[in-house]
């Protein structure tokens, strides 16, 4: 279940996600507007609709990711077909609402994430999304992600995956796009049913997969260790079934064909994002009253702090 502290800090400062090798950390809430310059390299962006969109939920959604009339752009839908053939067991008969803007970048300019309605993606985070999206093999793009009423925000991966296929003419690896579908269902369900916040549950995903790119683990085992080392560390306590989930998960991630010392980096720029939005938020909090609630919410920051400023130590 989320908590309801961490819900009104992480809606003011928790809603981007950056995954580069090279990139300063900077990213806005604001769309791009309809005469930016287009890059003729990269082509332009492709925004890809929920297939289940009415005519004027498709306004919605339009406006929410910026796109004028006269904006250059790429228009796709994704279908329950493309839900079958990008989501393993996925369901063709499924309604599809979330939206995204798909904005190709140079190499090496990284992932910049960014949920343009918040209040409408009610189960997937930025860091969710920066996440699976590296696991399944997608670099260098911003990613807009909009929805006109509550969904829970899985559908937005796969259209993210068709529009990243159709801009770069590249065929992700689907070996790599299942687990990616695993990964992110794992996390939500963690922070869903496990009692433990969305962006702790992104830090852990990202600190495992960190290890597992430095040490290239051999066996289940190893990989065991990795899991209950970084559970440990930032002070996640997990039922006997969810700890096998995120162990099962992790083993399919460490045998998956990735090269691992550039996933390194990028994990590293990812949890350095995180830390510093975690730093932020404990400066902000030493500014309000030491006492009563502002004390609890700080006393429970400092332990995620803490636990990641072990990993660097």
């Amino acid at each position: 279940m989320k908590k309801q502290i961490f819900a009104v800090i992480a809606a003011m400062s928790l809603t981007t996600a950056i995954v580069a090798p090279t990139t300063s950390y900077a990213s806005t809430n604001s769309s791009q507007s309809s005469d930016e310059v287009v890059n003729e390299k990269l082509g332009v962006p492709i925004v890809v609709y929920g297939g289940s969109l009415s005519e004027s939920e498709k306004v919605s959604v339009k406006n929410s990711l910026g796109i004028a009339n006269n904006s250059d752009v790429q228009e796709i839908t994704i279908t329950g077909a493309d839900i079958a053939k990008y989501i393993e067991n996925g369901n063709s008969s499924a309604r599809l609402y979330s939206s995204a803007k798909i904005t190709p970048k140079d190499a090496g300019s990284g992932l910049v994430i960014n949920i343009v309605t918040p209040e409408n993606i009610t189960e997937v985070t930025s860091d969710m999304y920066s996440n699976a999206m590296l696991t399944a093999g997608i670099e260098d793009a911003t990613v807009e992600v909009a929805a006109p009423k509550k969904v829970t925000g899985h559908s937005a991966l796969a259209g993210i995956y068709k529009a990243y296929e159709v801009t770069t003419g590249k065929k992700l690896d689907k070996d790599r796009t299942d687990v990616a579908n695993q990964e992110l269902s794992v996390a939500t369900d963690l922070a869903q049913n496990s009692g433990v916040d969305e962006e702790k549950v992104s830090q852990l995903l990202t600190d495992i997969k960190k290890q597992i790119a430095e040490q290239k683990p051999a066996t289940k085992e190893d990989v065991e260790k990795i899991v209950d080392e970084q559970l440990k560390k930032l002070e996640i306590n997990l039922s006997d079934k969810d700890r096998q989930l995120l162990i099962d998960l992790m083993d399919k991630i460490s045998k998956l064909d990735i090269d691992f010392s550039k996933w390194s980096t990028q994990l590293d720029d990812l949890s350095g994002n995180i830390k510093d939005q975690l730093n932020k938020i404990n400066e902000d909090i030493n500014i309000k009253s030491d006492s009563g609630f502002w004390a609890s919410v700080k006393s429970f920051f400092q332990k995620i702090i803490d636990g990641i400023s072990g990993l660097f130590s």
